[in-house]
């Protein structure tokens, strides 16, 4: 918690200072001075590779068959994505090797984003072995993102090794048979070219299916051609070559709106990558992997948590890319689910937020889709709207398109005050929050000036045409509708905290960009006059008309607190509210999903109670990570363990409010920790170790020259040495805070007053073993 006597430095001077990352020098790395790179050489160890122990350690395991998507491996690279699990009701005689991907969809906007702009579900393959399966023994390894073991029948063996080609974005399955299993063959099984939404919800009228699957052989490459009644195509196509003992499969999948070039894509890339042996495809393949996981570093006492949060990593990258669509809800993994898009009153929120501390902004797909298609947000608003605002609705396509507006199909943006459709405005202002996180921890001033900014000044606008005075002087907001706890209310506190949020962000982001907006003088009244956060005993409330008296598993009341931190416990009023509010939420049973612990977790490491925020994780663990550490309420929802990831983060490091908190909210248990090149706001990469319950040194390096205040947690007096071990001038603000001046390329290293420990980055030893994840022996 924050407290008076460690002053924050303003929010305008903290956004003030920052510099342009284009996205190659993120991806890559900010190059070091000399200084700063003789420096973190000392982090370098001697011998062994800290990397490879923490990945390898994390290995998922199987020795009994998967049955389903949540129990097995999963490959990808942002566009496709294979599940692997026995053919169901066919478990002893076949393996299904799913083909799905983010961008193959439909187009049919009439039937709106759930049925008409659905994604599609593509297809799979079979691997059929001659014999009956009697037994697996099968690692993905998530260091080189690959798939790797044996399948045993009662013929003989298959050896097989598979992946999905980070650039090529092929799957690629090498098998090597015993004598026996020679005959084993491979089959492909076209999916119907339908929404998946259809087998929980009735069709729309009008509504039908693509025609089916055209398959046919194209010069010894065979391809799956499947028109779509809108136009264009999807195709996957494959070859099987083999090489001494080994048969090895080559698949691509191809989509193409409104031509039909798909075909032609997908047999070139089959015949290019079918040339090159399995082996030689590997190479960069793991080389990308290998370089994009030493981007930063975690290692915890907790061997399960600290197997997951690596397993995220992984799903991240299998999930995400820059220039891949948003995740929809199950990532590129499609399975039967009522959610075949993207969601935006929480889910593509929660997908990303793990990128920033974990120094990932190569992943950040929502900054750039909401700048490429902020054309279609405009028309996601009500007409007479559209000059001056913008929004998005709960559920879009790629393009962000939701298109037709009903109960059945999906809704537009919704009017503050009419129902229907639901008035649900904030989606927009949350989503650019994200984009704000984006800006923030890389001080990149073209995020600010050319996404940020002018997207969230009309996001804003569109709640200005709504605010009214009311007889209190107060100006209030029409009834808006909270996701997704039913009804609409006044003042609903959803909206009120994300335009608090808003306008605070617009008035120093114009300041900072030297920018004199007409509608300065109506930001500052909004944050001068916006009516309080409807409270009652209880916490907050819903909305002034709604309080919060049911099962929830949505957190959209609480914003302020988590993740907009505008509401942060700096007096014991306000702590005791969001005590009280915390509690009240999670006391009610029933309606709580998996988010709802990661989110708990987050808040509770606000108020630095760590071991609360482990009890949380633990509860999610325990009710409802699955064996892969996949997630589903009625089908795949990608975005709640990675948001738990995001909850570790925040228990192991804080960078709101212009302070830097390091170790904030470590349960007991966690006595030892190491973080490396976590990335924080302000642009900084953090280093820092906890031994035996206590921070032993902390190191920051400025990659933007921004103000930089750390609560580092040492106990007494500290020395802060700069990259070459000389002493730099810093003020201690008090609560165990120091000021540092770091010039951009800077480092510091904060210490106990004459300690020089090992900079050494090393993994902790577990308290005690745990399971691996997957499917192991029991």
């Amino acid at each position: 918690m924050s407290s008076p006597s460690a002053p924050d430095p303003s929010r305008r001077a903290v956004l003030a200072t920052g510099s342009a990352l284009g996205g190659s020098l993120l991806a890559s790395g900010l190059p070091l001075t000399q200084a700063t790179a003789a420096d973190r050489s000392e982090a370098t160890p001697a011998a062994g590779d800290p990397w490879r122990t923490v990945l390898d350690d994390a290995d998922l395991v199987w020795q009994r068959m998967p049955t389903a998507w949540y129990e097995g491996p999963f490959l990808g690279n942002g566009f496709l994505g294979s599940g692997i699990y026995a053919e169901p009701g066919a478990a002893s005689t076949a393996v299904r090797f799913t083909m799905q991907h983010s961008e193959v969809q439909d187009h049919r906007p009439e039937f709106g984003s759930l049925f008409g702009l659905a994604r599609l579900p593509i297809g799979y393959f079979t691997l059929e072995p001659v014999g009956a399966i009697t037994g697996l023994d099968w690692r993905l390894s998530l260091r080189d993102a690959e798939l790797t073991g044996t399948l045993t029948t009662d013929k003989g063996t298959l050896a097989l090794r598979a992946l999905i080609h980070n650039d090529r974005s092929v799957l690629a399955v090498e098998v090597t048979a015993s004598e026996g299993e020679r005959g084993f063959r491979w089959v492909f099984h076209p999916a119907d070219a339908i929404s998946p939404r259809a087998a929980f919800k009735p069709l729309p009228d009008g509504y039908q299916g693509n025609p089916p699957a055209q398959v046919a052989d194209h010069d010894g490459i065979t391809a799956a051609v499947q028109p779509l009644l809108a136009g264009g195509q999807h195709v996957t196509a494959w070859q099987e070559r083999t090489r001494g003992r080994t048969r090895t499969l080559y698949a691509h999948v191809a989509h193409s709106y409104p031509r039909t070039t798909a075909l032609g894509r997908a047999l070139t890339a089959v015949r290019r990558t079918a040339q090159l042996p399995y082996s030689a495809l590997a190479v960069d393949h793991h080389t990308w992997w290998h370089a994009y996981y030493r981007k930063s570093f975690l290692s915890l006492p907790d061997a399960r948590i600290q197997r997951f949060y690596w397993i995220q990593l992984y799903k991240t990258a299998s999930a995400a890319r820059r220039d891949a669509p948003v995740m929809a809800t199950s990532g590129p993994w499609l399975e039967p689910t009522p959610w075949p898009n993207t969601w935006w009153n929480l889910n593509a929120q929660l997908e990303y937020w793990l990128i920033h501390g974990s120094n990932h902004l190569e992943l950040d797909a929502i900054t750039r889709a909401l700048s490429e298609f902020r054309d279609n947000l405009a028309q996601e608003t009500p007409t007479p709207y559209r000059a001056d605002s913008l929004g998005i609705p709960r559920t879009t396509d790629p393009q962000l398109v939701n298109g037709a507006a009903s109960t059945l199909m999906g809704y537009g943006v919704g009017v503050p005050g009419q129902d229907p459709p639901t008035p649900e405005v904030g989606n927009l202002t949350w989503a650019l929050h994200n984009v704000w996180l984006s800006y923030r921890h890389t001080m990149d001033r073209s995020t600010l000036q050319d996404v940020l900014f002018p997207l969230l000044r009309k996001a804003i606008n569109y709640y200005l045409h709504f605010l009214e005075p009311g007889p209190d002087g107060k100006l209030h907001l029409p009834a808006t509708f909270s996701p997704e706890y039913g009804g609409d209310s006044r003042d609903c506190n959803y909206d009120l905290m994300l335009l608090t949020w808003g306008c605070r962000t617009l008035l120093d982001s114009a300041e900072l960009l030297g920018i004199d907006d007409p509608l300065a003088p109506r930001w500052r009244e909004v944050l001068a006059k916006r009516v309080p956060y409807p409270t009652d005993a209880n916490g907050f409330m819903i909305g002034a008309d709604i309080p919060f008296a049911k099962s929830h598993r949505h957190y959209s009341h609480l914003l302020a607190v988590y993740p907009l931190y505008e509401v942060t416990g700096r007096t014991p009023d306000e702590r005791a509210l969001i005590e009280r509010s915390l509690a009240h939420w999670m006391g009610f049973e029933g309606a709580l999903q998996g988010y709802t612990f990661t989110g708990a977790a987050s808040m509770s490491a606000l108020l630095g109670k760590g071991e609360d925020a482990l009890e949380y994780l633990g509860e999610l663990m325990t009710r409802f990570i699955q064996p892969n550490t996949m997630y589903q309420e009625s089908g795949p929802v990608i975005e709640t363990p990675l948001s738990a990831a995001q909850s570790l983060h925040d228990m192991v490091c804080q960078s709101w409010g212009g302070v830097i908190r390091v170790f904030p909210a470590l349960p007991a248990a966690w006595a030892d920790l190491v973080v490396h090149d976590f990335r924080t706001r302000g642009a900084f990469l953090l280093g820092a170790r906890r031994e035996n319950g206590a921070t032993r040194w902390v190191r920051l390096v400025s990659e933007a020259g921004a103000p930089c205040v750390v609560r580092h947690g040492i106990a007494g007096p500290v020395d802060v040495r700069d990259g070459r071990g000389r002493p730099l001038p810093h003020v201690d603000v008090g609560d165990g805070a120091v000021q540092v001046a770091l010039r951009k390329g800077e480092s510091a290293l904060i210490t106990a007053r004459g300690d020089r420990p090992d900079l050494t980055v090393a993994p902790v030893r577990p308290n005690e073993d745990a399971p691996r994840w997957g499917l192991p022996r029991i």
